[in-house]
């Protein structure tokens, strides 16, 4: 299959279904989503209307937004889909007026540390142990266990 062309859509957080298959892998603890959630603007990304992608943004300083959240259904990964959304997250963050967007991911997070750096972002600082402290449970990707949040930036 080909690039497929998406379609990326705010949608209500309150009112509206919330894809939390999609969510949840890119992060697995429910309560941070909701909380994210309900102080955030979620994004969905159609594909013939089925959703297979979805990013949140965050204030979380003044003129700063992170993305905490950008996930693609696992049949549509690795076509672009990822970076469809996080241009599409940069470009909403400078129309909410942000003059920094920043995003944090796992170290042991290989392609998506890729992807970003692909989209402009640069490593600003590691937390280290961050998910040794907010998660109970020991998360592993591509055989690393996954200890510090990377974070990474850009100026817009």
């Amino acid at each position: 299959m080909s690039k497929p062309e998406i379609n990326i859509q705010k949608i209500d957080n309150e009112h509206e279904i919330l894809p939390y298959e999609l969510l949840y892998l890119a992060d697995p603890s429910r309560e941070s989503i909701d909380d994210y959630l309900a102080r955030g603007h979620c994004y969905v990304g159609f594909f013939d209307q089925r959703v297979i992608g979805v990013y949140v943004l965050l204030d979380t300083r003044p003129h700063t937004i992170e993305i905490v959240n950008v996930a693609v259904d696992p049949e549509f990964q690795n076509k672009g889909i990822g970076k469809c959304l996080v241009m599409d997250a940069i470009k909403q963050a400078k129309q909410l007026g942000a003059k920094t967007i920043e995003i944090g991911t796992g170290n042991s997070s290989i392609q998506q540390l890729a992807l970003y750096q692909k989209c402009g972002f640069r490593v600003q600082s590691i937390d280290h142990d961050y998910f040794v402290r907010h998660y109970a449970e020991e998360i592993f990707e591509s055989g690393i266990r996954c200890r510090d949040m990377v974070r990474l930036s850009m100026d817009l």
